[in-house]
């Protein structure tokens, strides 16, 4: 009987899903395909945005680090929320206003020249690539839990799922599901701490002060400044205009409401890391000590809540991590399209589309054969972040403020960040762990450096 149940109601919202993405109709046009022809308003680009950075490493990787060190990850979490605000502040009115934009690569060529358009579009692909292994990693595990199966062949299955309604109707398609799914997840993860904080005579509330001490105490006593102080960083600065949220940007009706998404997404990240920390702390009185960090929510579902509410939340789960995948595909398939192909190429409009939704089964299944090789969620996350931030960011935020930026400035920045950034993983995944500089800030560093020296050059060149 239960497991009739929960594939019926799995089942149910995967057909959700797809009369979702029907009513939405498949895309005619490559304008409608990678930005929804420009036209959506605040409340659905507020939602897609919140739907898509809150994936894996938002649900179940913030549960784990509660389960395990308490406040200190809300404390990382809030520099993610402060990112989201500045950016909505400072940043996405701009990207917004700039006319013919598809991707961040369109407004790195409109600032700077085509060569850095396809350098940005080669690392962008390569990010969204990556982040989709880890946002299939993390459905292939719910799909896991709730079917049994391997999750080599779960995680085929949610990129396959994701690749199709995505291919079909493109960014509007995904937002509107995005939009289904946010209203899921933002329901019935509240109502599961509330139901985990009142069972059994309210037994969690009474020792959730307690557990949430000791769980901080060790938390802050095992991790040592230098490495609160990358995690920092990496939170504020990782996802910062990755592809998905600047083709949102883009996709808004006007600036304002690009504006304010980006601003309510912000306040909405503080409340959900809130309650994420909250449910790993609550899980400490419910889930064996030695439970794996990625696994900790999933065991919560499965010891607190009857067959009908655990089929209810692990679909959830898979809700939250749908909406961030189905967001890289299309945004790793728009890059793909328009920051490497077109540039290259002179292609007509239909063949932008058939590009794109090609590109998205490709990313699909560059997704799923990378899922099992991810070691665990939030370090897959901090992995991409520290590539994405030297590699994008300095150019990117220098090309929309200076009046006059320098092509060669970014082309060197971009190149070194990315370089330094992809050695010092290497490096410090293959030694021993020790207390070191974070990748993330002296890869900054390095890409900083490189702009400025680009940027030097060009100016003594031009004085000679």
């Amino acid at each position: 009987m239960d497991a009739f149940l929960s594939t019926v109601l799995v089942l149910g919202f995967f057909a959700l899903l797809a009369f979702v993405a029907y009513r939405a109709r498949a895309a005619r046009e490559y304008t409608e395909f990678s930005l929804a022809k420009r036209s959506l308003p605040l409340a659905l680009i507020f939602a897609s945005l919140c739907a898509t950075y809150i994936g894996p490493g938002f649900s179940l990787g913030f549960v784990g680090r509660g389960f395990q060190s308490g406040l200190l990850f809300l404390c990382v979490g809030l520099a993610y929320c402060a990112q989201n605000i500045l950016v909505g502040l400072f940043v996405a009115p701009r990207l917004r206003s700039l006319v013919d934009c598809h991707t961040l690569g369109d407004a790195m060529r409109h600032k700077y020249n085509r060569a850095c358009q396809v350098l940005t579009g080669v690392i962008s692909v390569g990010v969204c690539g990556a982040l989709s292994a880890v946002m299939a990693n993390g459905a292939g595990s719910v799909v896991e839990q709730v079917f049994g199966i391997p999750l080599w062949r779960a995680a085929i299955f949610s990129a396959v799922l994701a690749a199709l309604y995505t291919s079909w109707g493109g960014l509007k398609t995904t937002i509107m599901t995005d939009a289904l799914q946010f209203a899921v997840f933002s329901i019935l993860m509240p109502a599961m701490l509330l139901f985990a904080l009142v069972r059994d005579g309210g037994r969690g509330a009474a020792v959730f002060s307690v557990e949430l001490a000791a769980a901080s105490s060790t938390g802050f006593q095992s991790t040592s400044t230098l490495e609160i102080v990358g995690l920092i960083a990496a939170w504020f600065l990782g996802e910062t205009l990755i592809p998905p949220y600047a083709n949102r940007a883009l996709a808004a009706q006007s600036s304002r409401a690009s504006r304010n998404s980006f601003v309510l997404a912000g306040v909405f990240s503080f409340l959900w890391f809130a309650l994420m920390i909250a449910l790993g702390t609550v899980a400490r009185t419910e889930v064996a000590a030695e439970t794996k960090g990625d696994h900790v929510l999933l065991s919560l579902v499965q010891t607190t809540l009857p067959v009908g509410g655990r089929m209810l939340l692990l679909i959830a789960l898979l809700s939250v991590i749908l909406s961030s995948l189905d967001a890289l595909l299309n945004a790793g398939a728009v890059v793909f399209t328009q920051d490497v192909v077109k540039p290259l190429a002179r292609i007509s409009d239909r063949t932008s589309l058939t590009c794109g939704r090609l590109a998205t089964v490709a990313l699909a299944l560059v997704a799923a054969v990378g899922a099992t090789a991810v070691p665990e969620i939030i370090t897959g996350l901090r992995i991409c972040y520290t590539v994405w931030a030297p590699a994008i960011l300095p150019a990117a935020v220098f090309g929309l403020w200076l009046p006059r930026p320098r092509p060669l400035a970014g082309i060197l920045s971009m190149i070194t960040g990315a370089t330094v950034a992809v050695t010092l993983e290497s490096v410090q995944h293959a030694g021993p762990k020790a207390a070191t500089v974070p990748p993330i800030l002296l890869a900054l560093a390095a890409s900083l450096a490189a702009y400025f020296l680009g940027h030097v050059l060009v100016g003594f060149r031009g004085r000679r």
